[in-house]
């Protein structure tokens, strides 16, 4: 007795018309019996759900040879019983169906866009009913005074946060993406100070990244709050208004983050942590560029460079709050072998070159209209009596918080328009301002920065080994793109006629991220786009051979992710190295080690082999797999082991062929098929002549020959290659592993 379960209606629980059809009962939703059905052609390019059932069980068999004889069997079961039997089975399975999540985790803004079953693309509403949530989480200082130990103040976020920063400055924690995984002495953190200078900035201890101190707690009451902390809170506020709009019954927890094409392993070790402690599975970690280049493609069919089809080309130019990068970007069609002996033409986007500017962006516009603001502050009649500096205005924390809001909202309406003002009430020590800039004067302030616009896309084009005559369009991605400035020089270097304008430019990336995460998870069916991302970033490893310091590339910047390398070695016993990653700075190129490798065993395997396998000394080599990961795109090791010669036992037929000569079948030889017309007497005269002229002829050549060539087989014996697996020890460097014991400090605060 069977029941089979068949994941043939993939669309059924999105298609309400199949249940008209179908008139099942409803708790058998979940559950897909033999019903053949083909999908409705508009939902191709869409995600749904498919069986809630899992693989493992969709064949349920129950075993008959074991029943009780006919008469002491019990009554048998009703389909009724049954199928409600099974239902109660499945419930947990059915009941779990997830959605999934694309997070576009920028420096000023989070966006998020969620993939359920029924909704193929949404984007996660804040709790004001805003398509993107500002990238800030708040404490509220309590008015009784610094709180106790275990007792936390009441969070607020996004633009809640944001609201309270005029207030209280050294409470509200702001733009933290570029702040995770990086120490305290980077230049980064330096001008994150400059900006937020009421913020308490201190060194994690024990660690090579940044905290802060709050000043709602008191002294010495807890430890300062890493970044990774203030983002996950900031995550699980994004996490909870998914799960919101995914409504009762689903879960999110699966999530593709977007981040800068520069982020380090540090940094996105970092971001991993920070998704873990705000209760999400990281799916994939993809560059933002490359999201942007998922979301174009879905819409769009390439030619198939496997049918002598031309490659689409595109640069993705993107320019945000805190940081510019340019991506060039293959699109193309490519026929791979589907199951059976069918081909499918699949969608693919490949990352070709990448270039960036770390600190370009929208925030360092902001502080040169600051800049200008508190130059015009500084010469007031009224700022000259008080004898005020510039150094005093900037580090005010109050009032920096009041120059970098309004420095943006006039930066975005100069954007559409040519002039505008801005008025200061009590701006610094009751001294009021009245404040104008025109675009011309903004253009005149930015000339520098405009400058710095062609790196990245000339460093971009380099790695690509293009130019551009190659590049087919640009398109532009993020907010600061909208600045006159940008687009005039955008314009002047590609030409008009390649922008594209046609690309939603703020959620461009999260659309990508989000259909990037159903197409990983097997809960949906997608369009089926293949995406090919870089590190970009050299890595090596550094060890000792021979008392000698040994350095050795293994990763190139355009290094695929998910490309494996075997790693040679020639050593006897335990060895060592370092996996580095060369990151480019002002002094040169520093290599920052990220992992470490011990070998356990090999000692033991060597000697081993030697004593059992008879292995030659001179032959052992030794091998370790690494990878850049798929997922995070860090480097990991999959696997090590060491391999030896040895001579070959040259065996003299198998058990079968001794059976059939000990019956007088002879060997495989003896058993060719007869020919037409051919009885087995006549095959086995012609045989014996076969062999007969053979043997003639061979004993007609030199005798001398045969024995110099019998003399060679003894002197070349036939070898074989033994391998065995070791032992190791892997050990991140850099950003260290966080103990369990931390990891959990840190989710119950």
């Amino acid at each position: 007795m069977s029941f089979m379960f068949h994941n043939t209606c993939e669309h059924c629980l999105s298609h309400s018309a199949l249940w008209d059809r179908f008139p099942f009962p409803s708790f058998l939703h979940s559950i897909v019996l033999d019903l053949p059905f083909n999908p409705p052609r508009e939902f191709g390019d869409f995600p749904t759900l498919r069986t809630q059932v899992p693989a493992q069980l969709t064949t349920l068999r129950i075993p008959t040879h074991n029943m009780a004889p006919p008469g002491r069997r019990r009554a048998q079961l009703s389909p009724a019983t049954v199928l409600l039997g099974l239902f109660f089975l499945f419930s947990s399975t059915a009941s779990a169906a997830s959605a999934v999540l694309g997070v576009d985790l920028g420096t000023e803004y989070i966006k998020a866009a969620l993939v359920k079953p029924g909704v193929p693309l949404e984007i996660v509403l804040t709790k004001d009913s805003k398509r993107k949530e500002t990238s800030a989480v708040a404490f509220k200082p309590s008015k009784s005074g610094p709180l106790p130990a275990g007792s936390y103040p009441e969070r607020f976020y996004g633009g809640d946060a944001i609201a309270l920063q005029a207030r209280f400055p050294a409470d509200v924690y702001p733009n933290l993406k570029h702040l995770l995984g990086v120490p305290l002495d980077s230049e980064i953190v330096g001008v994150y100070k400059e900006r937020y200078p009421a913020l308490d900035v201190v060194s994690t201890e024990d660690r090579k990244t940044v905290s802060f101190n709050d000043a709602s707690f008191a002294a010495g009451s807890e430890e300062p709050f890493s970044v990774e902390e203030l983002l996950a809170m900031e995550l699980k506020n994004v996490r909870e208004n998914a799960k919101a709009l995914a409504g009762k019954g689903y879960d999110v927890q699966d999530v593709v983050f977007t981040v800068p094409p520069f982020y380090t392993v540090a940094e996105r070790r970092a971001l991993e942590v920070a998704a873990r402690l705000a209760g999400m599975k990281v799916l994939s970690v993809v560059s933002d560029s490359l999201a942007v280049g998922i979301n174009y493609a879905v819409s769009r069919t390439f030619p198939d460079i496997t049918k002598k089809g031309k490659a689409e080309i595109d640069m993705v130019f993107d320019m945000g709050a805190g940081s510019t990068s340019a991506t060039v970007l293959q699109f193309a069609g490519r026929s791979i072998k589907d199951v059976g002996k069918r081909n499918k033409t699949i969608q693919e986007v490949q990352v070709l070159g990448v270039g960036w500017d770390k600190t370009l962006g929208g925030d360092v516009l902001n502080s040169l209209i600051v800049d200008d603001i508190v130059s015009t502050f500084v010469a007031l009649p009224g700022a000259k009596s008080a004898s005020i500096t510039a150094e005093q205005v900037k580090s005010h924390g109050r009032t920096a918080a009041k120059l970098f809001k309004e420095a943006e909202r006039i930066r975005q309406v100069l954007s559409a328009n040519s002039e505008t003002s801005a008025f200061f009430e009590g701006l610094y020590e009751d001294v009021d301002l009245r404040y104008k800039l025109s675009r011309a004067t903004l253009e005149k302030l930015t000339s520098d920065m405009a400058a710095r616009i062609d790196a990245p896309i000339e460093n971009a084009l380099k790695a690509a080994g293009l130019t551009w005559k190659d590049i087919d369009s640009v398109i532009v991605h993020g907010g600061a793109t909208r600045t006159p400035f940008v687009q005039n020089r955008l314009e002047k270097l590609a030409t008009k006629a390649k922008i594209r304008a046609n690309v939603n430019s703020d959620e461009a990336a999260v659309f990508g991220a989000a259909f990037k995460a159903a197409g990983i998870s097997p809960s949906f069916r997608v369009k089926e786009i293949r995406d090919i991302d870089v590190q970009g970033y050299e890595h090596g490893i550094q060890y000792k051979f021979n008392l000698k310091d040994r350095d050795q590339k293994i990763f190139t910047p355009n290094t695929k992710l998910g490309v494996t390398k075997d790693l040679p070695f020639q050593m006897m016993g335990e060895f060592e190295f370092e996996i580095y990653q060369s990151i480019p700075g002002a002094k040169g190129d520093v290599k920052e080690p990220v992992l470490h490798f011990q070998s356990g065993n090999l000692t033991r395997v060597v000697t081993r082999m030697i004593d059992d396998e008879k292995c030659d000394r001179d032959s052992f080599n030794n091998y370790v797999q690494v990878r850049l990961s798929p997922i995070t795109g860090t480097p990991e090791v999959l696997s090590a082991w060491v391999t030896c010669e040895t001579e070959a036992v040259d065996a003299k037929g198998g058990i079968v062929d001794g059976v059939k000569n000990l019956f007088g079948m002879g060997g495989k030889k003896d058993q060719e098929p007869l020919k037409d017309g051919e009885s087995a007497s006549e095959s086995s005269s012609s045989s014996k002549a076969s062999k007969s002229s053979k043997s003639g002829k061979s004993s007609s050549t030199s005798s001398s020959a045969a024995a110099e060539g019998s003399d060679a087989a003894d002197a070349e014996p036939k070898r074989k290659v033994v391998r065995s697996a070791i032992t190791y020890e892997v050990k991140q460097l850099g950003y260290e592993k966080h103990p369990r014991k931390e990891l959990k400090r840190m989710q119950d605060r």
